[in-house]
Order: structure tokens, then C-alpha cells, then sequence
């Protein structure tokens, strides 16, 4: 009889897996798949339009967290601008006649913090100005990298079904840059 009872009970909490539990999570983790190519797109859109026009505005910027909004997630933006530096080689740094007629190449990076200084100083300027234009350099190189900060319902049900944490709350993330080709001159 304990044995007929344990397996109508056990049979009753698969069913409720299969029937609700399953489709729910299957349903939310193609939410996240979602969110993952809104978010894909959005970067590709906002970088590009960086790389091709040479310079960042707060229009832009704004836009963007609109468009990564809509998700319903918070993220973690990264950016990096890598300037690129020709360095003349001397045999003599102090004597200018002894340049070998060679450059070395180097890059100094800006991030996330120094890009927002310049958007969004703390003046009046209206979005427009064009002081508050983040500029690059043709050759310079533009990358945003996303994260989520939060957790998606389908790590929270996932935590729920496992017993526990999963740890690592990233379900959405995304990498894109590359070469600045024009100038805002």
C-alpha cells in the first residue's frame, strides 16, 4: 500500500513538472534568447554608428540604454576606447636628429568612466553641444561589452527547481567593437 501511494504521489509531482513546470521555464529562457538579440542588435547599432561618425553623444548614449530597457533587464556597459599612438624610435631620445625613420605603435585606453565625463559633464550645456561629443580618431578602436546585472526569471526558476544558487547571474552577454573609420571633423 506505502509503495501504490509513494508512486501515485511521485507520478503526480512529474506530471506537474512536465505539464506546468517545464514549459514555464522553456517559455523564459526563450524570453532571455530574446533578450539576448535585442540587446545583440542594439550594441551592433550603437557601436557601428560610433565607429562610422567618429564620436559619441548623449542622444545616442541615451538611446541606447532606451532600446537595452526594453528588455526588462539591467545591465553593465562597458566601453573602451583604444587610441592609437605612433611613437617616433631615436637611437637618442634626447637628441631629435637621431630618428631611425620608425614608429612604434601603441595604444591608450579610455573607458566607460572618462567617455561619460565628457557626455555628461556636470554643466548645462544642452545635449546637442558639441562639447559634449565624445570624439575618436580614425584607426582608434571602439568596443561595448553587455552584461546583466540582474536575474532573469529563468535563473530564478532554475534556482528554485535546483534547490540553490547557480551562481553567476550572466545569461546576457555581448561583446562588439572595432576600427573608428571616419572622423566628425
Amino acid at each position: 500500500m506505502n509503495g501504490s501511494v509513494f508512486s501515485k504521489i511521485f507520478a503526480s509531482f512529474l506530471g506537474i513538472i512536465l505539464l506546468f513546470i517545464y514549459p514555464l521555464y522553456q517559455s523564459m529562457e526563450r524570453q532571455d534568447d530574446r533578450s539576448q538579440m535585442v540587446v545583440q542588435k542594439s550594441v551592433t547599432r550603437f557601436v557601428d554608428a560610433v565607429r562610422t561618425k567618429g564620436y559619441v553623444t548623449p542622444t545616442m548614449y541615451k538611446q541606447f540604454n532606451e532600446e537595452l530597457a526594453a528588455t526588462g533587464n539591467v545591465f553593465n556597459i562597458e566601453m573602451v576606447h583604444e587610441h592609437k599612438l605612433y611613437i617616433p624610435v631615436y637611437r637618442d631620445p634626447a637628441n631629435p636628429n637621431t630618428f631611425e625613420g620608425k614608429y612604434i605603435t601603441d595604444f591608450s585606453n579610455y573607458y566607460t568612466e572618462d567617455i561619460m565625463k565628457v557626455i555628461f559633464p556636470d554643466s548645462t550645456e544642452p545635449d546637442q553641444s558639441e562639447s559634449r561629443r565624445y570624439h575618436l580618431e580614425v584607426g582608434d578602436f571602439f568596443t561595448v561589452t553587455i552584461k546583466n546585472k540582474n536575474r532573469t526569471p529563468a535563473t530564478h526558476l532554475q534556482d528554485m527547481l535546483l534547490g540553490g544558487s547557480t551562481g553567476d547571474n550572466t545569461k546576457i552577454f555581448v561583446p562588439y567593437g572595432g576600427m573608428v573609420i571616419n572622423e566628425d571633423n
